[in-house]
């Protein structure tokens, strides 16, 4: 098989006419069956303004999920293939963007580029754990390696760890070094595929187009919105290595920005009358927290909200609504710390285990919505009232339940954004005072 990096630009229109239509159909009746995070009943509840809103939202959806399949059957018939081929898998997409411009400007990076550029889907996105150091992606190729061939596409494309937003950064710095119209093109589509994404609320789902069940929720999980927005507010700021962006484009990016941070500030959980924190996904619709898999219950997130918490102290000149969001989320934090642990390693396992001596502060990746108290819900089903608990009942843990990640939000970061704070108030004072200011 031929690489697959141009053959969907030069044959776009024809693969589109060919068998969009068919398929179109197809992905609507399978986007009724989706779940009940967008069913039609929910969106029939709604005041007819937003409900037009996000039923134009997902129709755009399943016509560009039509248009990536489209785009896989004809390159399949073109090849002679009878089912799709499966993409190579690797680990999450980590490149060294910190790396020197000659670097980027290199034959390593040259290859790692042409791989990047053919897994880009036709809708603009990228999806997760793909083994690019194996090469470009053939033609009648999957742009995922989550799902099995013939089967319905598991993050075609997604902002899971990192996804999107990282081959983004990447492409950008390989234009900075090399000025590729290739990688300017696929930056410019990779934005573009943002802003579609983007829910008429503001938020984020996980997967665009939708996939369906708790993949649609708002996804803070693993910083999937913050680093969306950390994005858009570099390309609002006009950092020179975005100069590579329409300026179509950056008409959208501002108004999405302020539309996002606005869904972040009403996603944060009331409990009683106070702020609290936010949890590692949200009910698209009512924005209240929401479940995904069976041991990811709706609650209280310890490391989401301390990432989101830092992402609102960035924002250079934060509305009153978010430096009220910010003092909620930091008291939040404060209150939930966990002391008296230790982090040990005992038979390849990380362990937690109590500790009087130990200075580390830990959050828990899990709080409790009712009583604000860590949980621990296992793979098995079970919800734990302490790690212990956890860690003898299963052999598996998944992933970190404590982290003391959000000990630099509460500490450092508060400290420079106070001060931040303080130096702007006594540049609008002297403004005001001088006549500048109303």
């Amino acid at each position: 098989m031929r690489s697959g990096e141009d053959y969907l630009v030069r044959h776009a229109a024809e693969i589109t006419s060919l068998l969009l239509p068919t398929l179109v159909a197809a992905v609507a009746v399978c986007a009724v069956g989706r779940g009940d995070e967008l069913s039609p009943s929910r969106l029939a509840s709604l005041p007819p303004a937003e409900a037009t809103a996000w039923q134009e939202y997902l129709d755009r959806s399943s016509s560009r999920a039509a248009a990536d399949a489209a785009a896989l059957e004809a390159e399949c018939e073109h090849a002679g293939l009878d089912h799709p081929a499966r993409a190579p898998s690797g680990g999450d997409f980590g490149p060294d963007l910190d790396a020197a411009d000659a670097w980027f400007a290199g034959s390593e990076a040259a290859q790692l580029t042409a791989a990047v550029l053919s897994f880009q889907t036709p809708a603009g996105g990228w999806s997760k754990k793909l083994g690019y150091s194996k090469g470009p992606r053939q033609i009648g190729m999957q742009w995922t390696s989550q799902s099995d061939p013939g089967k319905k596409p598991r993050y075609q494309a997604t902002f899971d760890n990192g996804a999107t937003v990282t081959e983004i950064e990447f492409l950008v710095r390989v234009w900075e070094a090399t000025e590729r119209d290739d990688c300017r093109a696929a930056v410019n589509r990779g934005l573009a595929f943002i802003l579609d994404a983007q829910y008429p609320n503001g938020g984020w789902p996980q997967v665009y187009p939708l996939q369906g069940g708790y993949h649609d929720n708002i996804t803070f999980n693993d910083g999937a919105t913050d680093r969306i927005l950390y994005l858009l507010q570099a390309v609002q700021a006009g950092e020179p290595r975005f100069r590579c962006i329409t300026e179509q484009l950056r008409g959208r990016v501002g108004e999405a920005l302020d539309r996002g941070i606005g869904c972040v500030v009403r996603c944060q959980v009331e409990i009683g009358s106070r702020k609290t924190a936010w949890c590692a996904q949200h009910d698209p619709l009512t924005l209240a927290p929401a479940a995904a898999r069976a041991y990811e219950p709706a609650s209280l997130s310890g490391i989401e909200s301390g990432g989101i918490v830092r992402f609102l102290m960035s924002i250079p000149q934060p509305s009153a609504d978010v430096v009220a969001s910010i003092e909620a989320g930091l008291a939040w934090l404060d209150s939930a710390k966990l002391e008296g642990l230790s982090r040990v390693k005992r038979d390849g396992r990380t362990l937690y285990v109590a500790d009087d001596a130990s200075a580390e502060v830990f959050w828990a990746r899990f709080y409790d919505l009712s009583t604000g108290r860590p949980i621990f819900p296992g793979k098995d089903g079970v919800t734990y009232d302490s790690f212990a608990a956890l860690a003898a009942a299963n052999d598996k843990l998944g992933y970190d339940y404590l982290s003391t990640r959000p000990g630099a939000i509460v500490g450092n970061g508060q400290k420079k954004w106070r001060k931040r704070l303080v130096k702007a108030g006594a540049g609008e004072r002297s403004q005001r005072s001088s006549g500048d200011l109303p």
